[in-house]
């Protein structure tokens, strides 16, 4: 008798295919151009400032809609915005297989990073829903799946867009995600919960004000790390001033956008933000930087640049497989610094005549630190979060990410101006040790970890949650 209420009990596995699948379509497309952007540029007549738009469209609406559609489910459940994301992924890839010009195909991109802003937060929020439910905790593999398809698997892209170029050119980098946005449409529309009917429920309040100041900040802000010059002053300037705004709108809001009240009283998470934006500094850093340095200065064509990064992807999704099981946030993350100090020192010492196995093992190295501190970061928000905001603080946590490949962006400008050639890569190489190195001090001198890492570490359930908060996220 006492095993069917413990099967009663577990985690709907049914949910899982939609979660990871709907994950992995905003990392899949933030790197899966790095290798298309030389012919892209060659196809239109574009210079590279022009084609850079490409990465930088994607990461603006990215960095602006994680938060705002991770606020939309927490008040209207994950099924809508599920299935509203996946609708734009699809009409985003036609967009870009029939793109006439480079404007319509950098505004493709700027609907792709919108529509795939919706399959993160939806996922954590569908764990923290199951958490409720059951009564108990996910199980730590769901986590490391979801991990994997959300951060991970961002790896494989470049990869995956030299295999994508060899067989139908650029143009397939942008069809991939029409089937891929037909199958979360399938899939979310059959198993992902619809929200039961309550007279009870209390009108839903959206941040209007929020968000356009919130965008305000974010949009100049990344727009200036684009390209760092001194005539664009004004725009950190006016990113101040709406962030200065922003502070004083959402701390008077009844129903802030972003609860600053919330984080100013939750250092740890705000700890993880920032670790988030170092890791991706570097990881991103590498991604492009190292990916423009094997096409330029090691002189390699975008297919075998792709397969150069596939000891990334693969050594990140078996490290996180064999982790996952456990939390050990601090350890992974230690671990991970120390990988990325390792992998940019080598770095340093690459050149035009550099074997092919050394730059594999330079990818396998990033692999490393790639499947710990994604993995890492995301636990540690998952229980460092108010469980009635675990969307949008999943979603604010991406922004962070994206904030972080900016500057990566920034520094890749700056250093691999006006080639990518050995010696600029040793620059941006260094300039990442310095934030890998940042990164390592966080993690090390942050104690809140310790409690996350140890065996009795309590389960999220624990946490109060108000009636009136479970009933705006909805009962399913």
């Amino acid at each position: 008798m006492s095993v069917t209420p413990a099967r009663a009990a577990s985690f709907d596995r049914r949910l899982i295919p939609p979660m990871l699948l709907g994950a992995m379509l905003n990392p899949i497309n933030s790197s899966i151009i790095a290798v298309s952007l030389i012919p892209i540029g060659m196809a239109f007549g574009a210079p590279p400032a022009e084609t850079t738009w490409l990465v930088s469209a994607l990461y603006l609406a990215t960095a602006v809609g994680q938060p705002l559609f991770g606020k939309l489910v927490d008040a209207f459940g994950p099924r809508p915005l599920y299935l509203i994301g996946s609708a734009m992924v699809g009409v985003a890839g036609v967009m870009g297989m029939f793109a006439p010009s480079l404007g319509v195909l950098i505004a493709a991109r700027v609907l792709l990073g919108f529509g795939t802003c919706a399959g993160y937060p939806a996922s954590m929020h569908l764990i923290r829903r199951e958490n409720r439910r059951t009564g108990q905790d996910s199980p730590q593999v769901v986590l490391t799946l979801l991990a994997l398809s959300s951060q991970t698997v961002m790896a494989i892209g470049p990869t995956l867009g030299g295999l994508l170029m060899a067989l139908g050119g650029w143009r397939a980098t942008f069809a991939i995600n029409v089937p891929l946005a037909v199958a979360c449409l399938v899939i979310g529309s059959r198993r992902l919960p619809r929200r039961e009917a309550s007279a009870t429920r209390p009108a839903v309040h959206i941040d209007v004000v929020g968000i356009l100041a919130f965008a305000a900040v974010v949009v100049p802000l990344m727009i200036f790390l684009i390209d760092i010059r001194p005539d664009r002053w004004y725009l950190p300037v006016i990113a101040g001033l709406a962030a200065v705004g922003f502070g004083i709108r959402e701390l008077r809001a009844a129903e802030p956008f972003i609860d600053l009240r919330v984080l100013a009283g939750n250092p740890p998470l705000v700890l993880t933000y920032l670790r988030a934006l170092l890791t991706a500094t570097v990881s991103y850093g590498l991604l492009y930087g190292f990916t423009q340095w094997l096409e330029d200065g090691r002189q390699l064509a975008p297919t075998p640049a792709g397969l150069a990064l596939l000891p990334l992807s693969g050594m990140a999704i078996v490290i996180s497989l064999i982790t996952g099981r456990r939390q050990a946030v601090r350890a992974k993350l230690m671990v991970g610094a120390i990988a990325q100090l390792i992998a940019c020192a080598v770095m340093i010492m690459l050149g035009g005549g550099t074997p092919y196995w050394l730059l594999l093992v330079v990818t396998a190295v990033a692999g490393v630190s790639q499947g710990l501190t994604g993995l890492a970061n995301q636990n540690a928000v998952y229980y460092q979060a108010d469980p009635r905001r675990i969307a949008s603080s999943a979603g604010l946590m991406r922004t962070f990410v994206y904030l972080g490949s900016m500057v990566a962006s920034a520094a890749q400008g700056a250093f691999l101006k006006p080639r990518a050639d050995s010696a600029s890569m040793h620059e941006l190489a260094t300039f990442m040790i310095i934030f890998a190195a940042l990164f390592l001090i966080l993690s090390i001198t942050d104690r809140s970890l310790r409690r996350i890492g140890a065996d009795n570490c309590p389960a999220p359930a624990a946490q109060p949650e108000s009636r009136s908060s479970t009933t705006n996220e909805g009962n399913n």
